[in-house]
């Protein structure tokens, strides 16, 4: 009778920044706070943002030109470097979170890599206030290799940078569909919710990556 394989031993963690280990860095919440704080049209704002964003976060647009086409098509009584300053203020880090990738990294001797869409500039901002370079290995952001998930080549660039097999590769997001995909590229998947650490806790022991 035909056996099950033993499943490859985990030699990888690819996860999502923003809504695993830091809260999102531009969402939805954010722009009512900026609209809110700076007079701003919210409704202009997201019609503007839902236009411009996926172009930014592709790494073809500065957050300067963001700004200017989303804020900044009109006089404003406030400057471009005082709104850059309150959108780096959202970024909050979920400490828990990154405290179990670092453990684990440390104690499975693991490769972690960042697969994330993220525009350049609030990327590098996260990653050095969060000292994500301390812990994260690579950092395969939309910004900087120009394809945004869901394309799935974001994975496959993702695989080829860390240079390990994908049967031995887990990716955490907190979007069911990434992780679907991820899944179809034969690695296995995670969806995380921040606020229920032990979860994904529990699904990486029984994968074999324990405490």
């Amino acid at each position: 009778m035909a056996t099950n394989p033993t499943p490859a031993r985990v030699t990888a963690l690819f996860l999502d920044i923003g809504g695993v280990m830091l809260t999102n860095g531009w969402d939805r919440r954010s722009r009512e706070a900026a609209a809110k704080q700076f007079s701003l049209d919210l409704d202009e704002l997201n019609d503007r943002h839902r236009m411009t964003f996926d172009t930014y976060e592709a790494g073809k647009l500065s957050l300067d030109e963001y700004l200017s086409r989303t804020v900044f098509c009109r006089e404003r009584p406030f400057t471009m470097e005082q709104f850059r300053t309150f959108m780096y203020g959202q970024s909050m880090a979920y400490p828990e979170m990154i405290q179990l990738v670092k453990t684990l990294k440390a104690r499975h001797g693991l490769k972690i890599a960042v697969v994330n869409n993220e525009g350049r500039e609030l990327n590098e901002h996260r990653i050095k206030t969060f000292r994500l370079g301390e812990f994260v290995d690579f950092f395969i952001s939309s910004c900087f290799v120009h394809f945004r998930k869901p394309d799935a080549d974001i994975w496959r660039v993702a695989l080829d940078i860390a240079q390990v097999p994908k049967e031995e590769v887990v990716y955490i997001d907190d979007r069911a569909m990434f992780v679907q995909i991820a899944q179809g590229l034969g690695l296995r998947g995670i969806v995380h919710d921040h606020k229920n650490v032990g979860k994904t806790r529990e699904a990486l022991a029984a994968m074999g990556l324990s405490l």
